[in-house]
């Protein structure tokens, strides 16, 4: 059973999220907050297993609750939901722990198989959004040449799984595009992080953006 909160400011978004993963009898909704503050007391007293955190609230904002959610001792799983997929605070949220962000118009059917591969320990970005905004925000601001410096330590097959983990694949999806098995795939990625210094799979997403590494390398 995944055990999930519902953060948002808007009660009627709220029940919609509900209705949704009522739906599946493996997704038990553990609780709900409307704002940041209490997002974090939900967290210690429902122990939830996702939380679908609200960029936009009023007090204290999702970001902010992410950040704070995510430096617990054993933080549950932050994807970050927004109303636009060009909403730059994504970024700030996805930097800031969560493991990806969903736009709140995801049909039923997807928002719930996304949440399921959330609850696994995957990055779940809302795609060609989420590549955008990436390198968009992240080039301009002059981090493409550090993030390219810190990758070259990787061997060519580490890189290549890195870049694949920018393309939000599962260890599955990674294995079949590189003619690997997930046991080895997920040593790479273990390594990989090691090498980086990078506590999750999120945060060699956000960088394998930043170095620019794209389809041609996966």
């Amino acid at each position: 059973m995944i055990k999930v909160l519902l953060v948002d400011d808007d009660p009627m978004v709220r029940s919609h999220l509900r209705t949704i993963l009522a739906t599946s009898p493996d997704v038990n909704v553990v609780g709900e907050a409307e704002d940041g503050a209490e997002a974090v007391e939900a967290v210690l007293r429902g122990q939830p297993d996702v939380v679908l955190m609200d960029i936009r609230m009023p007090g204290v904002d999702g970001i902010t609750a992410t950040a704070e959610i995510c430096a617990m001792r054993s933080p549950p799983t932050v994807v970050a939901l927004t109303t636009f997929d060009s909403d730059t605070h994504v970024l700030n949220a996805l930097k800031a722990g969560a493991s990806g962000f969903l736009v709140k118009s995801t049909p039923p059917e997807d928002l719930l198989s996304l949440i399921k591969v959330a609850a696994d320990g995957h990055t779940v970005l809302s795609a060609t959004a989420a590549r955008r905004l990436i390198a968009s925000s992240d080039r301009a601001s002059g981090h493409q040449r550090a993030a390219q410096r810190k990758v070259a330590a990787l061997s060519e097959r580490e890189r290549q799984v890195l870049a694949c983990l920018g393309q939000g694949l599962t260890n599955s999806e990674i294995a079949g595009r590189l003619f690997l098995s997930e046991t080895t795939v997920k040593s790479y990625i273990s390594r990989l992080l090691d090498k980086l210094d990078l506590p999750n799979r999120t945060q060699a997403s956000l960088l394998a953006h930043e170095a620019g590494l794209g389809d041609d390398v996966c």
